[in-house]
């Protein structure tokens, strides 16, 4: 299987729940790829069996600008049947909290496979640690049950 996490990170929070994704995922496959979303391959977008998006919330709930062509990739794309997940960090004290995830969540629930979501406040803890385990599981049982292996 073939797995590609796609961030973004402005304070580091996002990086650092990327990189427990990443640690859970390499549990399910050696063909797990990171980009920072300016270093995506995104005439690739389409040869990956799942795609976990990491964002952080920019303004008043919005999309990050550097995620915008991500976004937009998405939108356009011919492959309703890619799963992805969408993950980020943000603050709860803004009346729209991770509202980045929601957005992509949204959409990609029309464009593609969405199989999960995770919202983190602030830096990941060490009580988040059985969340992100959650996430990774709920995107492999898809990406699984997709190509007909059995669980």
């Amino acid at each position: 299987m073939k797995v590609a996490i796609v961030y973004t990170s402005i304070t580091g929070n996002t990086e650092e729940a990327m990189n427990i994704i990443w640690k859970y995922m390499s549990s399910y496959t050696s063909k797990c790829y990171v980009y920072e979303v300016e270093h995506f391959p995104f005439y690739e977008l389409e040869t990956y069996d799942a795609i976990i998006i990491g964002t952080y919330t920019w303004g008043n709930g919005d999309v990050p600008h550097e995620m915008i062509p991500l976004y937009r990739s998405f939108e356009n794309s011919t492959s309703k049947d890619m799963v992805t997940g969408v993950f980020g960090t943000g603050d709860q004290c803004y009346p729209h909290f991770c509202g980045a995830v929601d957005e992509f969540r949204d959409m990609l629930y029309v464009h593609s496979n969405l199989a999960a979501t995770l919202k983190i406040e602030l830096m990941p803890q060490h009580i988040d640690e059985h969340r992100f385990e959650r996430f990774v599981e709920v995107v492999m049982e898809r990406v699984k049950s997709k190509k007909g292996i059995t669980v």
